[in-house]
């Protein structure tokens, strides 16, 4: 099995989310100018260029979001003993630990 590659490194200007909102522009401008050429009205036109670049914005706005929380995902270091803190918040005690019970919540018949 070969090892996994690399990522590659990003250059400057390589950015995939905006390469992705480019084409997405584009398609708000293709789509309504295809609805034309096959008949449709000119507001139905409008009104799905609209919907398109609304859609297209409210994807821009998650995508940058997203972005900006994976890296800082990646640039913030877990504080120290958050990983026991959370191995305790994890483990209890009670009905939670362990597989079936007998008893309780049996069907009846």
């Amino acid at each position: 099995m070969r090892p996994p590659r690399p990522a590659p490194e990003p250059r400057p200007g390589d950015d995939r989310t905006a390469d992705l909102i480019r084409w997405a522009a584009f398609a708000c401008v293709l789509v309504p100018v295809v609805l034309l050429w096959y008949g449709a009205s000119l507001a139905g036109a409008a009104g799905t260029a609209l919907g398109l670049a609304a859609v297209t914005a409210v994807c821009r706005v998650l995508l940058r979001r997203s972005e900006r929380c994976a890296a800082r995902l990646l640039t913030d270091e877990p504080a120290p003993g958050a990983h026991d803190r959370e191995r305790r918040r994890r483990t209890g005690t009670g009905s939670h630990r362990r597989g079936r019970h007998p008893g309780g919540n049996s069907p009846v018949g």
